[in-house]
């Protein structure tokens, strides 16, 4: 028997209802874990059972979980520790252990893996299936996830929600209305009158920028944004690669197929500082560790990266963030770093001069992306690799020649360190901060 958690998000009755049960062609489904990190805490202590339990701790961090007994509490994701225990001081609140909800993720995709291998992985509590090929074993889509959703919780005591449809963008929107705990089929048929009972902020992909383009336009809900043309919705939103896919969405449609093996998007790091600073130096230092784990990671996983990100959190949770993509991909912290500086002096001139910032920075951190095998790469050898380096370079053979044999000597670096800490411990050594 299953057990049922209440959802306190809000619920619209109709969009919630049985849409019927023609399958012809629902071979997509969207698994849903219901509230992981939390759920995986109350199966490790069971006498949490019942209680509203809350996944982050310290008074500057950010809710990274809250069960379902903790959203009555008006306590949600990403929202700050220090405002989550305000809401729910009774609440319990327990550190991030990755380690463990990665385990049981192995567990939970080992069951979905008994169905089919034809699986994107989102992230460790979702992902997409495709299950055409096992509807001759299985016959029906709504047969296979009857039978996920029991054995996930018959085997581990963890509860999931599954969308049907023929597609990703309404099965995900089906597995969403679905929760918590349950099962919604969106036959294909219907699928443009479903995504027309949705915000458009439902959609996938759509942040609040685009939600700001659209509201120019008057557009909050998918049925007033499927009465442009896709001609106009380019217009509105400024892009032609989200404006197609924002014109398909409107009418129920996506192209997007089930990836089984999807390259990474991104790879970053960031990190909190314990104290709210306006120290120029202070975020650098922060930023060179961020670049050092950051590309230490990408040698790890024989990847080059195009682009970067500099991305600043200040005291009152407004953020910003600034890219810059280079025109040789890098592994190297010493190339990472360099760009970093100069996005960080370009945002905040005062840092160039190691004053103290106009604003308090509570967070600061780097992201990758744009990124390549490495091996197949081919890519030219880059002079800018020390960390140091000053951002106009002199172009003389000579000059040229002392900048080449640096660069050897900061890329063996980095790969040396990489093996040191293999072997005593990724904090085993760091770059030196002058």
């Amino acid at each position: 028997m299953y057990t049922s958690l209440m959802s306190t998000g809000p619920r619209n009755a109709a969009v919630k209802k049985d849409w019927g049960h023609d399958v012809s062609g629902c071979t997509i489904l969207h698994i849903d874990m219901d509230a992981f990190y939390a759920s995986c805490e109350v199966q490790r202590r069971p006498e949490l059972a019942g209680l509203p339990v809350i996944i982050g701790t310290g008074t500057r961090s950010v809710v990274s979980a809250a069960n379902y007994e903790a959203r009555t509490y008006g306590v949600n994701s990403a929202m700050p520790v220090s405002r989550a225990r305000r809401l729910c001081p009774q609440g319990v609140f327990l550190p991030v252990d990755m380690e463990y909800y990665h385990a049981i993720s192995a567990r939970v995709f080992a069951i979905f893996e008994e169905v089919t291998d034809q699986i994107e992985h989102v992230s460790v509590d979702e992902c997409y299936m495709d299950v055409r090929a096992a509807l001759h074993l299985w016959k029906s889509p709504v047969a296979i996830a009857h039978w996920i959703r029991h054995t996930v919780y018959e085997r581990l005591g963890l509860t999931c929600s599954v969308g049907i449809a023929a597609n990703k963008l309404v099965a995900k929107l089906a597995s969403t209305n679905a929760k918590p705990d349950g099962m919604l089929l969106i036959p294909a048929a219907r699928h443009e009158e479903f995504v027309h009972m949705m915000p458009v902020r439902a959609i996938p992909g759509v942040g609040p920028a685009t939600q700001r383009a659209l509201d120019s336009y008057g557009i909050s809900y998918v049925s007033q944004l499927a009465e442009l043309d896709e001609a106009a919705v380019i217009r509105a939103v400024g892009s032609s690669i989200s404006g197609h896919t924002l014109f398909l969405a409107s009418h129920g449609l996506d192209e997007r197929p089930v990836v089984v093996h999807a390259p990474e998007k991104s790879i970053g790091f960031e990190r909190t500082f314990s104290e709210d600073t306006r120290s120029a130096r202070a975020v650098l230092d922060l930023l060179r560790v961020c670049c050092d784990e950051t590309a230490s990671t990408l040698r790890a996983r024989h990847l080059l990266a195009r682009t970067v990100t500099l991305k600043l959190r200040y005291a009152n949770l407004a953020h910003v963030s600034r890219s810059y993509t280079m025109s040789v991909p890098t592994q190297s912290a010493a190339v990472l770093f360099s760009e970093v500086k100069r996005l960080l002096c370009a945002l905040l001139p005062r840092a160039s001069e190691d004053e103290p910032l106009g604003q308090f920075i509570r967070l600061a951190g780097i992201t990758t992306s744009n990124l390549s095998d490495a091996q197949t790469t081919s890519i030219q050898e880059t002079f800018d690799l020390d960390f140091d380096a000053p951002a106009d370079m002199e172009s003389s053979p000579a000059a040229q020649s002392s900048i080449h044999e640096k660069s050897k000597k900061t890329q063996s670096t980095e790969k040396a360190l990489d093996v040191i800490r293999q072997r005593f411990g990724k904090d085993s050594v760091k770059f030196g901060i002058s």
